[in-house]
């Protein structure tokens, strides 16, 4: 060794931190998505593996959340908000505008249009959002609440406590909120999401197109935003632009126009924005990129005492109204009654002030005592003044407080337990009684569940119907498969597949599922009305149909299978579904089904793995699928592509065998775009037809990879298995019934 040219540890390490990398040695590995970036990427079907989490396999969040005295609680969370900190002094003394801001931005990345974001899975802790521009500080709340995990441990999760702290400051401050449920179990890596392809924080040149319409299925109006600019699309402060975002954004987290007026006058009510200084010359590093000695806090303020009265985190300036830490209507009094003019806070940024500010200066210091202030508003608050619809929202409310109350009560709730799913799966003592439209409520099971005697009977009967194996799986699938655990949505329970917008989607085969349904229900019927006791929903017998139908073509292909069934579906009615937010879960492409819309947002290939995704599926799990429902000639309206057997509706592993046959010579058609040839090498007839996703097995190393067990000689018997597996999951991923609790 060299001893000359040898350096301490730790400055070897800052060396390596100051340029960027970590021990940035020479010739670093590349990664394959670095050579290759238009790969395929099969990564999201390899997200929160169990060899992530640090729990146990025989733990049940569930269990040890229902243990909690829920009570104590929140009397433990209700001490700290008003323990003020010296490293992180509290507003007014008072945290609960803090905690408040901290639950919203938890829960308020929810999206429609693909179900993501959202409270559950406590993903605030991760980079991205982590870091983001609008999570400044945020950091620091959850080390105020760090004593109350530590307390609780696993018995609550970050998830869930983040929200219920929300609710603890919102009652602590005279709010009373309508409830609030656990369950939120909590992820131990972020959540691969597409936030928008900006490179830039706060960019927004690659969302909209056209007439400023946002691309789907994004949210945000600037990269790093939860929702809006404060002071207007990208800075400029227009109220009546600022409230075109804003419809679109709150639209977009599922919330129509009362909804939003109730939780921005709701949430502005309490707290204050931070902008005592110009950010760029006080604000450091987002806690991504901050050094290690701050252990995982950001955006150091170097400027007076870095905190307190000197914070930094919007650049916008004041309070709203004179009770920040106490629930009342003077939002809105203020709004409506004051005549408001632009100005600049400290930091630069615009807002609002009434224009007799030194007239009207009652909003107290958040901590200096008996010093006042104007109070303020964003342009965003303005907004709500200036548009039509929201104005008019904003004075019923003035005139109504009691209904003020309970729209921002319910408008909270939704925000922040969207995410969630069916009631099924709330926990706890405080869930309320009260069922929502948005929440996809279900009737009761009030009558006995057919037997596994009952249930074979059932069977027979449907494969003596005239339906084929094909209908039969097609309408499962298509019941079924609508489910994405991104929210928890979806699924075969309700036998919503009968009802609009689900009867109609082009990927369902409309025509031929009202005929599949027809014979269904009259099957449903007369067994019900023959019955003495059981009954069986229709959601049961369009599962049962499937499961009977898998079944028999197994059977064709030589093996015996028991597929199992657990009946306890129902069927929920038309006025039980929101017909309008049910229509974001429409299948644009579905390669299980090798169905693919022109509005597709990705390529085939890409929504095969956003679907499988979906439905929670491994890449094994995937990949079965496809070669089974290939084989079983499940493509919607019955289309061929892919279909590479001679004995369609048998379960057999023919998908994956010819695929992978070298006698086949592949070759872009030269009569429909976007699809394959497969041409005999020899003879050059046409022997098949494929489309990119049929494709993708054979040409992707790793999917080729697991096609290949498939294909092998001797797999026969555990493709059918790995598929009966693979569609019991999907057939029961809605299933919150039977979970342990």
């Amino acid at each position: 060794m060299n001893l000359k040219k040898t350096i301490p540890l730790a400055a070897a390490i800052a060396m390596a931190l100051s340029t960027g990398s970590a021990f940035a040695a020479e010739g670093q590995a590349k990664s394959p998505s670095f050579w290759w970036p238009d790969q395929l990427n099969l990564s999201p079907l390899r997200q929160h593996a169990t060899e992530s989490d640090p729990m146990n396999d025989s733990f049940n969040y569930a269990e040890a959340f229902n243990s909690l005295d829920l009570k104590t609680v929140k009397q433990d969370i209700k001490k700290v908000l008003t323990n003020s900190q010296d490293w992180w002094p509290a507003d007014y003394g008072n945290y609960g505008p803090f905690f408040i801001r901290m639950a919203w931005h938890s829960a308020g990345v929810y999206r429609i249009y693909d179900g993501r974001g959202g409270a559950s899975g406590g993903q605030q802790r991760f980079e991205p959002l982590n870091s983001w521009p609008d999570n400044v500080n945020l950091d620091k709340a959850r080390r105020l609440l760090w004593p109350i995990k530590q307390k609780y441990g696993n018995k609550i999760s970050w998830a869930d406590l983040m929200v219920l702290t929300g609710n603890v400051a919102l009652e602590t401050m005279g709010f009373k909120t309508i409830g609030f449920a656990g369950g939120r179990e909590d992820d131990w890596e972020p959540e691969m999401v597409n936030w928008g392809e900006e490179k830039e924080w706060l960019s927004d040149a690659k969302r909209y197109h056209g007439d400023r319409e946002l691309d789907n299925p994004l949210a945000a109006v600037q990269m790093g935003l939860i929702y809006v600019n404060p002071e207007g699309p990208g800075g400029n402060p227009d109220p009546l632009a600022a409230a075109q975002d804003i419809r679109t954004t709150f639209g977009r987290m599922a919330m129509n126009d009362e909804e939003t007026v109730a939780l921005i006058a709701g949430g502005h009510t309490f707290g204050k924005a931070h902008g005592a200084h110009p950010p760029e010359e006080c604000v450091g590093a987002e806690p991504a990129t901050a050094g290690v000695e701050e252990q995982g806090l950001g955006w150091k303020n170097k400027c007076g005492t870095g905190n307190g009265a000197d914070t930094v985190t919007s650049g916008l300036e004041g309070a709203w109204t004179i009770t920040p830490t106490a629930w009342s209507i003077n939002y809105l009094q203020n709004l409506l009654n004051m005549e408001w003019v632009k100005t600049k806070s400290p930091a630069g940024a615009t807002q609002w002030i009434p224009k007799n500010a030194d007239e009207v200066k009652f909003v107290p210091d958040a901590h200096i005592p008996d010093k006042r202030h104007a109070p303020i508003m964003f342009t965003t608050d303005i907004a709500l003044k200036k548009d039509p619809k929201y104005l008019e929202i904003s004075e019923r409310f003035l005139a109504n407080p009691e209904e003020f109350d309970l729209a921002f009560a319910k408008a909270w709730f939704k925000l922040t337990h969207r995410d969630m799913g069916p009631r099924a799966r709330y926990l706890g003592p405080e869930v309320p009684e009260e069922k929502m439209i948005w929440q996809d409520p279900l009737p009761e099971v009030d009558y006995q569940l057919v037997s596994e005697e009952e249930s074979e009977q059932l069977e027979a009967k449907i494969l003596d119907s005239g339906l084929t194996v094909p209908q039969l799986v097609r309408t499962a699938w298509a019941s079924a498969a609508s489910f994405r655990d991104t929210d928890m949505r979806g699924g075969a329970n309700g036998a919503r597949l009968r009802l609009a917008p689900q009867k109609d989607w082009p990927a369902n085969s409309p025509n031929e599922l009202a005929e599949v349904l027809s014979v269904l229900e009259q099957i449903q019927a007369d067994f019900n009305a023959s019955s003495s006791k059981s009954q069986i929903s229709l959601a049961d017998t369009i599962v049962l149909g499937g499961i009977a139908a898998v079944e028999k073509a197994a059977k064709d292909a030589g093996y015996e299978v028991e597929i199992p069934f657990k009946p306890g579906r129902v069927d929920a009615t038309a006025e039980q579904t929101d017909a309008e937010s049910f229509a974001v879960l429409e299948p644009k492409a579905d390669g299980f089904r090798n169905f693919f819309s022109m509005d597709s947002k990705l390529s085939p290939t890409e929504m095969l793995v956003e679907r499988a995704d979906y439905l929670n599926l491994s890449v094994p799990e995937m990949t079965v699928l496809v070669g089974g429902m290939r084989a079983l000639d499940a493509n919607t309206d019955g289309v061929s592509h892919g279909v590479f057997t001679d004995k369609p509706g048998t379960l057999s592993n023919d998908f994956f065998v010819n695929l992978l046959d070298m006698s086949t010579k592949w070759a872009k058609s030269d009569q429909e775009q976007g699809l394959y040839q497969g041409l005999d090498r020899d003879s050059g007839n046409l022997k098949w037809t494929a489309t990119p996703v049929d494709l993708a097995f054979g040409s992707n190393a790793e999917l080729r990879a697991v096609a290949e067990v498939y294909a092998a000689n001797g797999n026969e018997e555990q493709f059918v298995n790995d598929f009966v597996d693979a569609w019991v999951k999907v057939m029961t991923l809605d299933r919150f019934d039977l979970a342990a609790r």
